[in-house]
């Protein structure tokens, strides 16, 4: 009986664990993400329009590229999976070759790239309007 009573507290205890963990990651609220982005260090700068568009100024987004400027469409992409991510949708000739690149809000007031979704970020900006 005693041992029945420890399995199900175990049970519950791993549920309630679960539960609390997956209320952490929860998914970031695309209406909060338009506003303006930057990195302290190089000045570059990356503004996410409402109207779902962008626009980037001497940004970076991989360790072995230099900044660019480019701009293009974004759009909010709900991952079940794994992280959820920014798409950016460059316009032509924005980056060369690269016609899309994705963008990961983290923590609300910051977006990263990061060319290996489960590496470190190479570059990460900071929300800095309260758009």
């Amino acid at each position: 009986m005693r041992r029945r009573t420890r399995v199900r507290r175990l049970v519950a205890l791993l549920a309630a664990a679960a539960a609390l963990v997956s209320g952490c990651t929860g998914s970031d609220d695309p209406d909060e993400l338009p506003g303006v982005y930057r990195d302290a260090k190089t000045g570059g700068e990356l503004r996410l329009d409402p109207d779902g568009t962008f626009s980037a100024t001497g940004v970076a987004t991989d360790g072995s590229s230099g900044p660019a400027d480019f701009r293009g469409r974004w759009e909010f992409r709900d991952s079940q999976a794994s992280s959820d991510f920014i798409y950016l949708t460059v316009d032509d000739g924005g980056l060369g070759e690269t016609s899309g690149i994705q963008l990961y809000p983290s923590g609300g007031e910051t977006v990263e790239f990061r060319p290996d979704p489960g590496g470190p970020p190479s570059l990460k900006l900071t929300r800095a309007d309260a758009s």
